[in-house]
C-alpha cells in the first residue's frame, strides 16, 4: 500500500484498517507513548506549536505537508516505502529468491534483537536532547530540535510496530521495555553506551547529528535492501526523514565555525571566548569525546554475527546493489589485530565476509571526512592555519579491539600517566563546560539570534531563516 489513511487513529499506510488486532495493538502503545512523550521528550514547549514537517504520503514528490502543529496533539504513525511486486533478494545465501514478508522461524531471533536495539537508540536520542529546548539559540534551531525529536519517536514507532506485527505477545513485552528504559540511568539504561550520554550543549548536540545520526543512516542503509521486506520499506521511509536530522549537525557545526572565524578575525585572536564565542581548540576536544563513541556503534571490525546477517540476506553493506558481487565476498579487508598478551597492533588483511562491520565504520569514515574538508576549507580560506579532525579509531574506545588501552588522538600508543596529564588538551574540560553553558542562554524572538552561530542559510520550506515564528509558546 502506498495512500497514507489519515482518518485512522493511527495514520499509516500498511493497512490497519483491515488489521484490528494490530490496530489495537498500536492505539495501546499510542497511549504509552506518550505518557513517556510528556515524561522525557523536549522540555518546557509541551503546550507550545512548532513548524513542522507532518508525512502525508510515501512518495518522493510530496510526501510531507507544513503547518503549525501541537506537540501535545502530534499524531505519530507507521509507513513504509511502496512494496515492489515480485522482488527478489539481492545478496547473500538466498540472492534471487522471493524476498519475505513472513520471518523465517531459523531467524526470529536475531530480527527481533535487531528491531529491540533500533528502537532503542530513538527514544535514547530524544532523553539526551530534551533539556536543549530550554536553551535553543534561535527559534529556526528550536524547531529544527522539536522536528528531530518527533521523527526519533516516529523511528521508534517503526520498530514497534514491526515488533507488534511479527512477535506478538512477546513484542509488546519488548515494547513496554523500550518505553522504561532511560538515557544514562543507572538501573535500566539504554542499550547501547553512547545513548546514555546526556547532550548538555548545543555543540554537543550539533556534533551528535553530524556523527551519530549518519551512523543511523548508515545502520539503516545496511537493511533497506533486507529479504526482510517489511524491515527494508520501514527503513527507507526513516531514511528520508534521517537526511534533515544530519543537516541539523553539519549546517550548525557550519555556523558555529563561521562566527567563530568571524570574531577571531574582528579581534585579531585565537581565544573568542571572552567575546562569546567558541574557540576551534573547544571544538576539537567536543569532537575527540563524541567521536568515539559512535566508532563503538559499528560494533567489532571482525564479526561472525555480521557475516551471518549477510549471507542469511538480513543485513548488507551499505549500498549494496552498487557492489558487482552479493554472494560470496570473495575480497580482502584490512583490520588491526592486538597480539596476544596486549601487546602491539599489526594490520593483517582478511576476507570481507569476516569485517563487513569495519567495510562499514570505513566508509563512513571517508564521509565524515569529506564533509569536514569543507569546514576546513572555510577556515584556511580566512588564512586560519587549524584544521578540525575526527580523532584516530584507537582513541579513547570503550569497545572492541582498542578497548581500556590509552592513545593519542593520532592513534599513538600512551601510557596512563600520559593520557591524564594530557586529558585536558584532549577532551572537554569543566572549563569547556561552564564556557558553553555562559553562552549558550535562550533566543525566543523571531528575527534574533544567540552570538556564538552566524544565521542559517536559508529558512524550513521557504520561511525566513530568522525573521518567523517557527515555534508558538
Amino acid at each position: 500500500m502506498t495512500a497514507v489513511d489519515l482518518a485512522c487513529a493511527i495514520p499509516n499506510n500498511v493497512g490497519l484498517a483491515e488489521k484490528p488486532g494490530l490496530r489495537k495493538s498500536l492505539e495501546w502503545f499510542d497511549v504509552e507513548f506518550r505518557k513517556w512523550w510528556f515524561d522525557c521528550g523536549p522540555a518546557g514547549v509541551r503546550d507550545s506549536e512548532a513548524y513542522l514537517r507532518t508525512p502525508v504520503g510515501v512518495d518522493a514528490g510530496g510526501w510531507a505537508q507544513y503547518g503549525f502543529v501541537p506537540l501535545s496533539q502530534y499524531r505519530w504513525g507507521v509507513f513504509q516505502a511502496p512494496a515492489k511486486p515480485g522482488r527478489v533478494a539481492l545478496f547473500g545465501a538466498i540472492a534471487g529468491q522471493p524476498v519475505w514478508h513472513a520471518l523465517p522461524a531459523e531467524h526470529r531471533d536475531y530480527i527481533r534483537k535487531l528491531l529491540i536495539t533500533q528502537g532503542d537508540t530513538e527514544p535514547g536520542s530524544v532523553e539526551q536532547s530534551r533539556h536543549l529546548a530550554l536553551t535553543a539559540p534561535s527559534l529556526y534551531d528550536l524547531r529544527n530540535l522539536l522536528q528531530f525529536s518527533v521523527e526519533e519517536g516516529r523511528h521508534l514507532w517503526a520498530m514497534v510496530h514491526l515488533l507488534l506485527d511479527h512477535f506478538g505477545d512477546a513484542g509488546r513485552g519488548d515494547a513496554e521495555a523500550l518505553l522504561a528504559r532511560r538515557s544514562g540511568s543507572a538501573g535500566n539504561p539504554r542499550i547501547l553506551d553512547a545513548f546514555n550520554n546526556p547532550l548538555q550543549d548545543w555543540l554537543s548536540y550539533f556534533i551528535w547529528c553530524f556523527l551519530a545520526d549518519r551512523d543511523g543512516k548508515y545502520q539503516l542503509l545496511s537493511v533497506s535492501e533486507s529479504a526482510f521486506d517489511p524491515l527494508a520499506r520501514s527503513t527507507q521511509f526513516m531514511l528520508t526523514e534521517e537526511a534533515h536530522h544530519m543537516f541539523i549537525g553539519e549546517d550548525g557545526l557550519r555556523r558555529v565555525i563561521q562566527r567563530t572565524i568571524d570574531l577571531m578575525r574582528e579581534y585579531d585572536t585565537d581565544d573568542v571566548a571572552p567575546y562569546g564565542g567558541i574557540n576551534l581548540a573547544t571544538m576539537q576536544r567536543f569532537l575527540n569525546f563524541w567521536a568515539p563513541r559512535i566508532y563503538d556503534l559499528f560494533g567489532s571490525d571482525e564479526s561472525a554475527r555480521a557475516a551471518d546477517a549477510f549471507f542469511a540476506g538480513i543485513k548488507s553493506r551499505v549500498h549494496e546493489s552498487n557492489y558487482d558481487e552479493h554472494v560470496r565476498l570473495e575480497g580482502m579487508v584490512t583490520v588491526e589485530r592486538c597480539a596476544p598478551g596486549g601487546g602491539e597492533y599489526a594490520a593483517v588483511q582478511v576476507p570481507m565476509q569476516d569485517a563487513l562491520n569495519g567495510v562499514m565504520r570505513q566508509a563512513y569514515l571517508h564521509e565524515v571526512t569529506m564533509l569536514m574538508s569543507r569546514w576546513n576549507k572555510l577556515l584556511a580560506r580566512a588564512g586560519i592555519a587549524v584544521e578540525l579532525r575526527l580523532p584516530s579509531q584507537r582513541f579513547n574506545r570503550r569497545f572492541g579491539v582498542y578497548a581500556d588501552r590509552r592513545f593519542s588522538p593520532e592513534g599513538d600508543p600512551v601510557d596512563e600517566a600520559t593520557f591524564e596529564t594530557r586529558r585536558g588538551e584532549w577532551l572537554p574540560t569543566a572549563a569547556d563546560r561552564a564556557h558553553l553553558r555562559a553562552v549558550q542562554q535562550p533566543v525566543r524572538a523571531p528575527g534574533t539570534l544567540a552570538g556564538w552561530l552566524v544565521p542559517p542559510a536559508r529558512g524550513i520550506n521557504n520561511m525566513p531563516a530568522l525573521d518567523f515564528e517557527y515555534v508558538r509558546f
